[in-house]
């Protein structure tokens, strides 16, 4: 028996269905080059170190607060700040994906 032959696995077999469906709306995959895995690893550690750094930061607030109103206001800015950070590398990453710098 060939490969082409063998049995399915039910992920392949779903892996062919959106293939199809992706190729019946004209959606085409374009494997990432050298580069792009690069510079999104790149963009990658640098989001996840400022991250890392606000949470540190936040930590620190955090444990000197004895206001909780001040405390819930700290915690907002805080989550501001993680979405903000997560949406630009996620905006940095799309970029790099479609081809741009």
């Amino acid at each position: 028996m060939s490969d082409d032959d063998a049995p399915k696995s039910a992920l392949e077999l779903a892996m062919e269905r959106f293939r199809k469906q992706d190729a019946d709306a004209g959606l085409t995959v374009t494997p990432l080059t050298d580069t792009q895995r690069a510079d999104i690893a790149e963009v990658r550690n640098f989001y996840e170190a400022k991250l890392a750094e606000r949470e540190v930061l936040h930590q620190s607030t955090m444990r000197r607060m004895t206001d909780p109103e001040a405390a819930a206001v700290a915690e907002q800015e805080y989550r501001r700040d993680r979405e903000r950070l997560s949406s630009e590398r996620d905006a940095k990453i799309d970029r790099i994906r479609r081809g741009g710098a």
